[in-house]
């Protein structure tokens, strides 16, 4: 039995939107892939690599999408996904699906918690992605093997919740189910507060040491793994910081309160304490090898 053509609508041609657009279309999970994107530099060079079949306006990319994916911050997300609800409710009859890939997903769902069409609607995080930007980042294989956050599905059409499983099967992503409350406050824990310590550490060596030349000589593996996150696009994390203020700012108190005690154990030359706070770390090769 031939499978039912998909039109993909990606909002969004960066690195995420971007690379989901090769991926889909290559694996055949999209019969065409459209795409929209604000900035006219991104969108001329989305559609000279190929990203997309085609570049649209954003009301016709919606109109003509089974699926539409929002790949852009969640700031600029939030006010646009009531917005494509609308659309799908002038258009009687359709059974479309929208969903984000944004890194916070509550105030997403309190957006269009009343909308009459927030079943059409499913809540996405694919846990990926590089600490570059734009549609020169876009690469296939980014999803692979990686997890997929889905939020509230219980609130969401189950035709659009398996259709939406079945795009990120496509990705190879396996998928983790939880309430978008929660999931804020994971991702603060793994993925937030990971960027606000990078953009710290930049700013705490570009400070003290003027002469760039020095920075680069000395750097080692570990002071580049450690800071590459400071290279991530602002545009992207300044409403991820915003929308998840609450539960960045605990973490940061955590963060602030455990470099305090290496600060007092190091400035009293308590080798124990340092040693105690250290194999106390190394509990992290448990989970994460």
């Amino acid at each position: 039995m031939e499978k039912a053509k998909i039109t993909v609508g990606i909002i969004g041609l960066g690195l995420i939107g971007g690379s989901m657009a090769i991926d889909l279309k290559r694996r055949g999970f999209a019969s065409e892939v459209l795409g929209v994107e604000s900035d006219p530099v991104n969108a001329a060079a989305a559609a000279k690599i190929g990203l997309v079949d085609r570049v649209v306006p954003f009301g016709e990319c919606v109109a003509q999408s089974d699926v539409v994916v929002i790949a852009v911050p969640v700031g600029a997300a939030v006010k646009m996904l009531p917005e494509i609800l609308d659309i799908f409710s002038s258009q009687e009859g359709a059974k479309k699906t929208v969903m984000d890939v944004c890194s916070t997903k509550e105030s997403l769902v309190e957006a269009v918690h009343y909308h009459p069409m927030r079943s059409r609607y499913v809540a996405t995080h694919p846990m990926a992605g590089t600490e570059y930007s734009g549609p020169w980042a876009a690469m296939p294989g980014l999803f692979d093997g990686r997890a997929c956050i889905i939020c509230d599905s219980h609130e969401s059409d189950p035709a659009s919740v398996r259709l939406v499983g079945r795009l990120y099967d496509t990705l190879n992503m396996r998928q983790i189910y939880m309430n978008a409350s929660n999931h804020d406050v994971h991702v603060a824990y793994v993925s937030h507060i990971s960027h606000v310590t990078s953009f710290a550490l930049a700013l705490t060596v570009l400070d003290k040491e003027k002469n760039e030349k020095h920075i680069f000589d000395l750097a080692s593996g570990g002071f580049s793994s450690t800071v590459r996150l400071a290279k991530s696009n602002a545009d992207m994390w300044v409403p991820i910081f915003s929308q998840n203020r609450d539960n960045v700012l605990q973490v940061i108190d955590t963060y602030i309160d455990k470099m305090k005690q290496f600060r007092d154990a190091i400035s009293e030359d308590d080798a124990e304490s340092v040693r105690s706070l250290i194999e106390e770390a190394n509990r992290i090769k448990r989970i994460i090898r």
